[in-house]
């Protein structure tokens, strides 16, 4: 009968044992001593060695020819503990046997002698299951053991063990085994059972497997029923993965902020039949590999990627700002969450690439501050000029005999550049945009401006309208600043601000002189009785 290859290829030995060498050389130097516990806690993420150091280490201690602590898999002893056939040796799944009557017949068991063995291991795996009352009636038996046994608990979620049992077991942790160690064991595997293992698909798998030799050797498993010649492309689609290309093509339709194609290849791997959580999870990956590169010079172990792709993501993270980054993968997270609820996937994924494409679809604050980047990164019109330098509000040019209407309180800057010759001043379309902004900020000044129009003349704006009040209103209560900020809010750079008037209006007020006498003297002040 076949057998699957992380069972084949488990560690029957401590120096078998991968990627954990300061657990197995610290348990070899106890069983060389003979300094053992009496109960032990091994704890780790899945698939790092936990349960095979546990039947390891249940087999040394009942070893008959001990090797520099390692069992020697030969004697009576070792072949029976294989085998099943020696019951002194108990493994307990904690998630079906976690009420207290499965510890208290436990409890009762431990009096009983060895019957072959010289212990009585009692290994329980997941034993976070227990319930409390479970917990509570295996402390007085994990604390105070009869010498003739040993208990070694395995667990993943080492957080939820209480207190009493944590004090009373001596704790080993299993690290996460490096995907560099991880390639390396399964191109050995590839070797060993004469198939072909490409370097770029170990490397694929080791990453897919998230530090867990059991699941790499699953995973190979997987891809070799399909074929003895395992490339990344076959590891990509035996597992659902979208597949380096297609993250590449999203990636670059978010960056040219191209909905139309991130939404035609989502389209494409939706119709071969990928998994949207997984491609969710699979771009998640992507930028954060962008992101390592954006702020590690040397990422070293941080990222385990190919020459090649190292490449193409080198390239893709200059072209991106970490700031966009790290709000591609919060909408992402955000997503992944929601993915687990919704009710269509492909829709969930669909909009989350529009709001990525487009950040005005998305109303975060860290969207804003990526549009916000965005607007900063933009190459600049026209060297920086203050405004209060560059924008002046002046009446048009007045007759020889008639003083200015109105001066700058600001030094006086050059002038605009003059509009090329034969260029005439042409409508200003967005002045009701002005006025809008001018309302909110001063009411009055829009109530003298609200029967205006205005020209657009080269870099300066011509103000039309016949209301005396216009100048002597800019002078004061700040109004000038919210004409100057009205305009630039909508034009996008600061204008030289002129008043014109209607050609009938100033051709009835140059007709007649007494009109224009008695307008200059309003302004400057002074009463003038007409009938005097």
């Amino acid at each position: 009968m076949y057998q699957v290859l992380y069972r084949k290829w488990r560690p029957q030995t401590f120096s078998e044992v991968y990627g954990q060498p300061a657990v197995t050389t610290a348990l070899t130097n106890e069983l060389r001593t003979g300094r053992l516990a009496h109960a032990y806690l091994f704890t780790g993420s899945r698939g790092t060695g936990k349960t095979s150091c546990a039947k390891i280490l249940a087999k040394a201690v009942n070893c008959l020819n001990l090797h520099d602590g390692d069992p020697c898999n030969e004697c009576d002893n070792c072949r029976g503990i294989d085998a099943g056939t020696i019951l002194d040796v108990v493994e307990i799944d904690a998630a079906s046997n976690n009420g207290v009557d499965n510890i208290r017949d436990l409890r009762d068991e431990v009096n009983f002698t060895p019957s072959v063995a010289k212990y009585r291991v009692y290994i329980i795996d997941e034993v976070h299951m227990l319930s409390a009352g479970a917990f509570n009636a295996l402390l007085k038996t994990l604390e105070e053991p009869p010498e003739h046994v040993i208990f070694i608990l395995a667990t993943t979620e080492v957080h939820k063990l209480p207190a009493t049992i944590l004090s009373r077991c001596q704790r080993f942790d299993f690290g996460r085994i490096p995907a560099e160690e991880i390639s390396a064991r399964l191109q050995y595997v590839a070797q060993q059972e004469q198939f072909t293992l490409a370097d770029d698909a170990a490397l694929l798998i080791a990453r897919l497997a998230d530090g867990g030799l059991r699941d790499a050797l699953s995973l190979l498993d997987q891809c070799l029923s399909r074929s003895h010649n395992i490339t990344a492309a076959l590891v990509a689609e035996a597992t659902g993965m979208a597949g380096r290309e297609h993250l590449f093509r999203l990636a670059a339709a978010v960056r040219n902020h191209d909905g139309a194609a991130a939404l035609t290849q989502l389209n494409t791997l939706y119709e071969g039949s990928k998994d949207m959580e997984r491609l969710c999870v699979e771009l998640i990956d992507f930028y954060r590999n962008i992101m390592i590169l954006k702020s590690v010079g040397d990422p070293g172990s941080l990222i385990v990627i190919s020459p090649d792709e190292l490449t193409e993501l080198r390239n893709e993270a200059k072209a991106l700002p970490l700031e966009s980054i790290l709000h591609i993968m919060d909408v992402l997270q955000r997503t992944l969450d929601r993915l687990k609820s919704g009710v269509s996937r492909r829709v969930e994924m669909e909009t989350t690439l529009l709001r990525l494409c487009d950040p005005r679809l998305d109303t975060t604050p860290e969207s804003l501050l990526r549009r916000i980047e965005a607007l900063e990164s933009r190459p600049a019109v026209s060297a920086p000029i203050p405004a209060a330098a560059s924008a002046v509000v002046e009446e048009e040019a007045p007759a020889a005999e008639e003083p200015p209407a109105m001066e700058s309180a600001e030094p006086e800057t050059p002038t605009a550049p003059a509009k090329p010759a034969g260029g005439e001043p042409a409508p200003f379309a967005d002045w009701t945009d002005v006025l809008a902004n001018i309302a909110k900020e001063s009411p009055p000044l829009y109530g003298v401006l609200s029967d205006s129009s205005a020209l657009i003349d080269g870099e300066q704006l011509i103000v039309i309208t016949d209301n005396d009040m216009f100048i002597p209103l800019v002078k004061k209560d700040g109004n000038k600043a919210v004409l100057l900020n009205a305009v630039q809010a909508v034009v996008g750079k600061p204008m030289r601000i002129k008043r014109g008037r209607p050609a009938q209006a100033a051709a009835a007020e140059s007709a007649d002189p007494l009109t224009a006498f008695l307008k200059r003297s309003a302004e400057s002040g002074i009463s003038i009785d007409e009938k005097g």
